[in-house]
């Protein structure tokens, strides 16, 4: 069950389209889908868990705590929106597009993907554009 929750006055407004493209990924990579929680926050909530639960004194549009076991996904996903706003505007592209990013490098992660090496990111940018291609 894919649940968006919001610590922050921003909505996704179309919440079932973006659980079922979730789904999908997971489905797609060969595993089950539990409960992964989509936490929606701001610079200063993010900031704050990743100083105390990572140890990085870094600002960051995502952190993951997984849970998953084996084949079974579950974990909770939090994203600065404002992070992903300004990240949007460096790169280029519209806030949606690098929201959905976003969204789906979290659940890749519960996938197994890495990004820590070059190698890992390019086949980690490789999945996010494939399934992004799928969101319609």
């Amino acid at each position: 069950m894919i649940q968006f929750n919001y610590e922050t006055e921003f909505l996704l407004d179309n919440e079932e389209q973006l659980a079922n493209w979730i789904s999908s990924i997971i489905t797609s990579e060969g595993f089950k889908e539990e409960e992964i929680n989509y936490i929606f926050c701001n610079d200063d909530y993010l900031f704050k868990l990743n100083v105390e639960f990572l140890d990085h004194d870094t600002l960051t549009d995502i952190i993951s705590f997984d849970y998953s076991i084996g084949k079974i996904i579950q974990g909770d996903i939090f994203i600065s929106v404002e992070r992903v706003a300004d990240n949007a505007k460096d790169f280029n592209v519209s806030f949606n597009d690098e929201l959905h990013r976003v969204m789906a490098h979290g659940v890749l992660h519960y996938c197994g993907y890495k990004d820590k090496t070059d190698k890992d990111e390019a086949l980690m940018r490789d999945k996010e554009n494939h399934y992004l291609k799928l969101l319609v």
